[in-house]
């Protein structure tokens, strides 16, 4: 009963979200970015409307997709963290970015209206073929890959099983690249680690009280009320299952973070309290040459709680990308 009323609320958050942006498609002036969002360099600006569409990906799991923006300009596609949604990333598919670039957010396997299999959340080939299905179904020519908190690790699924030929760059935002290993467990926060054991109870109170308590973590500016409702509905509509599933993986990429040669942008709240921003560090030693974005203040959603310091990066590391690809 818990999760059908989570779902309802979910779908009607995607409803309000999505009428959001057909409603508006600017920020406020003072958080426009310098950079010339108006039209791609000799071509007109082409602005979809917002699109939900639903992808086979890997073993046949229907993966929900929301596109919006120039369908013309640099894609970039969006991978929530655990227990979240399409809807995480709000602050960005409704933003001036949609003027320039091509905007994709995924439901990942297991969360919002994707399809939700009983097993494989531990299946790096899986998680790999889902990136892989929306890129050649929507035709992205080499995408920017941007994934939060636990995206990062599906980004990385992908990178080994398909390489980097097919995308255009990649950004991880407070995420992280193991699991199931002590230096894993070192580079997150002691507040995140005592509210583990709730994110996978089957209690339905207990695991409420847990998924409230993520959802407090995650921002140093607290939402709405009505925002803490819809997000509080999609991480609750997630199996407890599926969670410790995903958690439960065993993976050490450090391996391959030292061969990746595509553009790299890490992204960091400083008051992150769920993955410490030490990891910056980490990242930088495997990723010499990759640029860093620390959000003075925000917390692990630094999408939201600073949208438009997230925002006009993204779009000058965009433009960096567009740039190298045609060759100027």
């Amino acid at each position: 009963m818990l999760r059908r009323h989570a779902l309802a609320a979910l779908t009607l958050g995607g409803i309000a979200s999505l009428a959001a942006c057909q409603d508006s498609l600017a920020l406020a002036p003072t958080d426009t970015p310098d950079l010339n969002l108006e039209k791609l360099p000799g071509e007109d600006t082409e602005l979809g409307d917002v699109q939900q569409r639903y992808i086979a990906g890997g073993g046949g799991c229907r993966l929900h997709v929301v596109e919006t923006g120039n369908r013309k300009g640099q894609p970039i596609v969006f991978l929530h963290g655990i227990s979240q949604s399409w809807l995480s990333w709000s602050a960005q598919l409704c933003s001036e970015l949609r003027r320039r670039y091509h905007l994709v957010a995924i439901d990942l396997r297991g969360h919002g209206l994707s399809d939700r299999p009983a097993a494989g959340y531990d299946d790096s080939q899986l998680w790999a073929d889902d990136v892989d299905a929306v890129i050649r179904e929507l035709s992205l020519d080499r995408p920017i890959l941007s994934g939060w908190s636990y995206g990062p690790l599906v980004i990385l699924d992908y990178v080994r099983r398909y390489g980097e030929s097919r995308i255009g760059g990649v950004q991880f935002v407070d995420g992280i690249s193991k699991l199931g290993s002590a230096a894993a467990l070192s580079v997150l926060t002691p507040a995140m680690l005592a509210i583990v054991p709730g994110l996978f109870s089957t209690d339905a109170e207990t695991s409420v009280r847990g998924l409230q308590s993520l959802v407090h973590l995650c921002f140093a500016h607290q939402p709405s009320a009505a925002e803490q409702y819809t997000i509080l509905g999609y991480n609750v509509s997630v199996q407890p299952s599926v969670r410790q599933a995903m958690f439960s993986r065993t993976i050490d990429n450090d391996d391959l973070l030292a061969t990746i040669r595509k553009p790299v942008l890490i992204t960091h709240g400083s008051a992150d309290a769920i993955v410490k921003v030490d990891i910056v560090a980490e990242f930088q030693r495997l990723l010499p040459n990759a640029q860093i974005q620390i959000i003075a203040g925000a917390g692990h959603a630094p999408f939201r709680d600073d949208a438009p310091a997230f925002n006009h990066r993204l779009a000058a590391f965009a433009e960096e990308i567009e740039r190298a690809n045609r060759g100027t």
